[in-house]
């Protein structure tokens, strides 16, 4: 059986977000992010430079794949204070992720390499 590998980079204005503001647009953040990565993002002084964040693994693990799939079937948590990914639905068991990201001043970069397991 082989493997195969995809990889996705994404980089993100923290501006952006500061532009739109949860509570005066918390639908436009419910389009993008789960009940629960808005929770996490709001234990934050600065919930923005996060939500930057998550949005770019998002996107970088849509770029890592070949299937199309919506932002809110990404699932974006940490665990030991790392970055994990977990796909929802039908591609939930098919890949593994490897993630990365990191902010500085005003950007927000995320990596995912994506391992196929079919």
């Amino acid at each position: 059986m082989s493997k195969s590998f995809g990889i996705g980079v994404d980089i993100v204005d923290i501006e952006q977000f500061k532009k739109i503001p949860l509570n005066t647009k918390p639908n436009f953040y419910k389009k993008i992010f789960l009940d629960s990565e808005i929770k996490y993002c709001l234990k934050y002084k600065n919930p923005y430079e996060h939500f930057a964040g998550k949005f770019a693994i998002k996107e970088a693990v849509k770029k890592a794949i070949p299937e199309k799939i919506s932002v809110l079937d990404i699932e974006t948590y940490h665990l030991k204070s790392k970055p994990v990914v977990r796909l929802k639905g039908r591609l939930s068991r098919k890949y593994v992720f490897h993630v990365s990201i990191s902010h500085e001043k005003k950007l927000a970069v995320g990596v995912v390499i994506s391992q196929s397991n079919q």
